[in-house]
């Protein structure tokens, strides 16, 4: 496929997203991580909004190692044999949380195959960490398949995080080129399951990527199929490909088309939807979760 051009306005966003807007937060952002010795989707999968997301003080703590046993094409994180799985990082990313003072923490990881319940355990006990803090956070986390094995899913559930996510990345017909090792049939069946078995409150979330040469019936499709798996929180990114090595953007897609989406989605039912260029699974995370538990009280209520 032909290489596209980026074009001129949206290299300027992702060169202001880069940037740090506040030196001083920025730095301590990065020292805790580093002090805590934790791995962050934000520097592992090269995200355009870091500047602007550690100039917050937030970040997004990735688990489980930096090694991925899967070798997705869009995907940045790095792929091969993973080193055992480190039982003292639940109590780092706690105390990381604690001194960063995250009212709304995010915790994704590698996919890993190699491990009987992919992890889930180990998600578990970032949870219940972070439950033991004063005045504990509120907490979301974003999950690999687990191979569609609903015990390690449950494992997950049974500890109550308030926003449960699994991303299903792209249109179906895109899986078998882009990211052969997952089934979007199975993405679809997790969020279900998160959706039915998850405790009253709990939050089902799920993203893609546009520009990777999906059609417009193949994007209604999409939405209808999270919709009908009880998803209420919505994010939708231009996908931007991390080398050359890596699948080639078909299309950029414009600010004006985000925002259609954007509409489209709620007028579906989406009870939040972030939609634009540069949204990430964990985009603004706090303040979507917050928008939508009020959306859903507003509806009780009524």
């Amino acid at each position: 496929m032909e290489r596209t051009a980026v074009p001129r306005w949206l290299l300027e966003t992702v060169r202001k997203a880069k940037r740090p807007e506040n030196v001083t937060v920025y730095k301590d952002t990065s020292n805790e991580v580093t002090a805590h010795r934790l791995n962050t989707v934000c520097e592992e999968a090269r995200c355009p909004n870091r500047g602007d997301c550690f100039s917050r003080g937030s970040a997004t703590f990735m688990i489980l190692g930096d090694v991925c046993t899967r070798n997705c094409r869009f995907c940045a994180v790095k792929n091969g044999h993973p080193l055992p799985v480190d039982r003292e990082e639940p109590l780092r990313i706690k105390r990381a949380a604690q001194k960063m003072g995250l009212r709304h923490v995010v915790v994704t990881s590698v996919t890993r195959d190699d491990l009987a319940d992919g992890g889930a355990e180990h998600f578990a006990s970032v949870i219940r960490e972070l439950r033991t803090l004063p005045g504990a956070p509120t907490v979301e986390v974003l999950v690999p398949d687990f191979k569609g094995y609903h015990e390690a899913l449950n494992l997950v559930l049974e500890s109550k995080p308030e926003v449960f996510a699994h991303n299903v990345e792209m249109v179906p017909r895109l899986y078998r080129e882009v990211r052969p090792g997952a089934v979007y049939e199975r993405s679809l069946d997790v969020l279900a399951a998160a959706q039915k078995e998850s405790r009253p409150g709990t939050v089902t979330k799920s993203g893609f990527m546009l520009g990777l040469g999906e059609t417009e019936a193949e994007v209604l499709a999409l939405l209808e199929d999270l919709r009908d798996a009880g998803v209420a929180l919505l994010t939708i990114g231009q996908y931007l490909a991390p080398s050359w090595r890596h699948y080639p953007v078909a299309r950029y897609v414009t600010p004006e088309e985000f925002a259609d989406w954007e509409k489209e989605a709620y007028k579906m039912g989406f009870l939040g939807v972030a939609s634009g260029p540069l949204v990430r699974s964990s985009y603004q995370a706090g303040y979507y979760y917050r928008k939508v538990t009020g959306r859903v009280q507003a509806m009780a209520s009524d």
